[in-house]
Formats: structure tokens, sequence, C-alpha cells
């Protein structure tokens, strides 16, 4: 069978498809052809940020994840292995672990990596789409025409990446927001004056972006604004997102300041740090003067700049069923075709992840004269597929892992009264909820294999 696409999604889809004993081809067609965002020929090459999410298990991320481990994914695998410290949450190594993952997938016997664009798709074949938000164009028009419906559309940014040593540490501190589980340099803090927060906004809201149109506020993802959009909203929206203060006490005064930039760990070593929430359009020339005005980073060095991108995914509900296959795509090429990752309409890069497994499990069980498997919702595996397959059609966006998925489990538990309130109770009623979704992924990992 056939894999398109060799990001985070097309690599589980036929590491899961070979796992199996079926034989796979995948498809890349980097790094002859590289995209806007993508800088490297590396299968599952992360883009926008080097972060997985929460790993805590009252998170609908951390369920996710640890749903994911349940089943064998092997892309999670390559993350725990190549995991750099960043408080309580998956953050890699990006190099790191996407040559883990290309070591997996090309060593693998049963799979043939071909680097090739492809722009239709074969006819009478088991193939899952795993293109990713950057889908080339004659591919991309094959699945307009395929699915007699428009492809969607939202813009996307990538945040800047520094280099350790060009920061001045007199004006930075480490820690993470309210110093859990992390170590001291895990994340770095540059705090902010209001004087220098609000010379900082002017200079954000008024810096050229790279385009000359700057597309319409509904085709952001509001998930990931560029954070200049963010600024323009007004000027202490970063104050209470981004650049928000809240829980980081800087050690040396013992006080919060008005604003506080932070940076994440890139790599293992710790030489490389990005901004978190830094995603940008503007021009490089104006990411350098507007971003080294943070104390800090006055002479920060940038080894890769934010860049915007758009994004392209497919109207899930209306082309999808939660088993990730597309009956009218399947019809229209004699074949069985799913989709996977963000072109399917999943938001993140573990969705993608999960997305991916999911179409490869069912592809492989085409091949063994297997019936397709559906997730339950009690699990978030399950929540995601349905939730991207049943939202409404007329204004579908790409959905995000949430406890909103879940339902069924939610109503399950009927927390009452004061259960409901307070960090403590929410926590405990979430952990109730994860016992019951991985109690289930067990069970629904026996079905898989």
């Amino acid at each position: 069978m056939i894999v398109i696409g060799g990001g985070l999604a097309g690599s589980e889809a036929a590491w899961q498809v070979a796992r199996r004993g079926v034989e796979v081809t995948l498809f890349e067609m980097r790094p002859s052809v590289l995209t806007p965002a993508h800088r490297t020929g590396l299968l599952a090459e992360l883009v926008c940020s080097n972060s997985l999410g929460s790993n805590e298990i009252h998170t609908a991320s951390g369920i996710l994840k640890e749903e994911l481990r349940i089943y064998g994914s092997m892309v999670i695998k390559a993350a725990d292995q190549s995991r750099v410290p960043a408080g309580q949450a998956l953050a890699v190594d990006r190099e790191r672990f996407a040559i883990w993952v290309t070591n997996a997938v090309e060593n693998h016997p049963l799979i043939s990596v071909r680097r090739e664009v492809v722009e239709t798709l074969p006819e009478g074949e088991v193939v899952v789409i795993a293109s990713g938000p950057l889908t080339a164009e004659p591919l991309t028009k094959a699945i307009v025409s395929l699915t007699k419906e428009d492809v969607l559309h939202f813009y996307d940014a990538v945040s800047p990446i520094v280099t350790a040593d060009s920061l001045d540490l007199e004006h930075i501190f480490g820690g993470s927001r309210y110093e859990r589980g992390t170590t001291s340099f895990d994340y770095l803090n540059a705090p902010m004056n209001q004087e220098e927060y609000e010379a900082f906004w002017s200079a954000l809201v008024s810096a050229k972006v790279a385009s000359k149109e700057i597309p319409k506020e509904e085709e952001y993802f509001e998930g990931c604004l560029p954070i200049e959009e963010l600024a323009r909203r007004g000027k202490d929206t970063l104050r209470y997102g981004p650049l928000k203060p809240v829980g980081l006490v800087d050690p040396r005064t013992g006080t919060q300041a008005y604003a506080v930039v932070q940076l994440r760990r890139e790599n293992a070593s710790g030489s490389l740090y990005s901004l978190v929430g830094f995603q940008t359009g503007l021009l490089w020339p104006e990411q350098r003067r507007v971003f080294r005005m943070i104390p800090g980073l006055r002479e920060a060095e940038f080894v890769r700049y934010g860049v915007m991108h758009r994004n392209t995914f497919i109207n899930a509900p209306r082309i999808l069923k939660p088993t990730l296959e597309a009956p009218t795509v399947s019809k229209a090429t004699g074949g069985r075709v799913f989709f996977a990752g963000q072109i399917s309409g999943s938001e993140g890069y573990v969705e993608a992840i999960a997305t991916g497994l999911l179409a490869g499990v069912n592809a492989s069980r085409i091949k063994r004269g297997l019936p397709l498997i559906e997730p339950p919702p009690d699990t978030m595996l399950g929540g995601l597929s349905h939730g991207m397959t049943t939202e409404s059609a007329s204004d579908f966006q790409p959905v995000n892992a949430s406890f909103a998925l879940l339902g069924p489990v939610m109503d399950r538990i009927k927390p009452k009264g004061s259960r409901r309130r307070g960090f403590k109770a929410k926590r405990e009623y979430r952990m109730t909820v994860a016992k019951i979704c991985l109690e289930r992924a067990r069970k629904l990992a026996n079905i898989m294999t």
C-alpha cells in the first residue's frame, strides 16, 4: 500500500502498516522540493515548535500521548527518546528526533521510501494521504477534484530560534511558571518593566510584515496567531497571552515583572532557545530590530527567523468517517483512501501522530481482510476522530484534543457541586476521566494488534 507524506502522520502511518506485516511505499517530496517552512529532507521534521505539549495525565494532550504509548506509537517513542528538559512538557531536540524517526522508517525492511512528488492519486490502491498542511499544489487540485469539495485553509506562523550564548543572562532568569518540574535552564525568562513593554508593543504593531497583503482576520488559526496580530488586538493582549508574568517571580528581586518573554530549550546541549508564543510573519530585519528590544535579547543571534505560511486541510465532517476513510475518494479511485495529519482536519503535533496511527492501522486491516476500527469516543483517540468528523461542516476548523471531545466519559462521572470548583478538584476529576480513557485504550490496543 501507499502513504503520501513523510511528516509526523505519514511516518507513523507507514510504521503501523509495516509492523503489521504489510509492505508499504512512503512518498516524500523533500528534499528535492521544499516547502515554505521546512529546511531539511528528514522525515518528521518539526516546524512550528519543538514541544509536543503537556505530559501530565490530567491534561487532554497528556492523555492522548499516553494512549499513543499504549497503542505502540513509534513517533511518540522517538519523542521520548529525544526529549529535552521542558518542565512538564514533552519537548524534543528537533534534529535528534527527526533523525531517530528517519532511521526507524528507512531501515524497516517492509518500508520503501521514495523521494518523489505525488501529483495524482493512484487508482485501485490502499492509500493514506498524510501530505500535511503544505501539500503541493498538483496534489491539492487532485484532492479537490476527487472530493468535489474545496479544501479549506488558514494562515500559520513559526517562532524564531536564538543561540543561548548570544543572550544577556544579566537580564534573564531561569525557571518555568510556578516552578513546576523544571531545572533552572529548561526555560529562560526575560522580564520587562512597563516602559520597556510599551516601547516593544509600539514597535511590534507598526513593524512591516513579509507579505504586502495581510490575510483577513478570519483566515488566521486562532490557536497559533502571529504575535503582531495579537498585539494589534490591544496594548495588554500580550500580557494576558504569551508575555503573561503570572507565576514567574524573578529570584533576584523576589517580584513579578510587568511582562515576561519566555524562551524554551530547543536541543539537548542547551545551545538553542525558541521564543515561546512568538510565531510571526514579520520581515526578517524587522524581527531583528523589534525582538532585540527585549531586555536580555539585545544582541540575540537568530539561527531561524519566524515565517508565515498557508495551511491546507479538508472539510473532514463532509469527507471522512471516524475511521478516517474518505468514502467518496475511495469510490472515485476504485481503492481505499484515508487521510491523516493536519490535512485531515486535526491540529497539533500529537493529533497528527494519532491520526497517522489510526489511518495506518485501518489501512493495514484492509490488506489483512479485517474490519476497520472506529475508536470509541471514551478514548481521546476516539474523541478526536469523532470530533473531527462530526463538527459543523459549514464553519469547520481543525480540531485539537480536548476534554470537550470526551462527553460520554464526562457524563458518566457526573461530579457534583464543589467538585467542579477549584484547581485541586478539577485535577482530581480529570484524573478520573484519564483513568477511564486509558483503561479503554488498553482494550482497544488488543483489538488493534
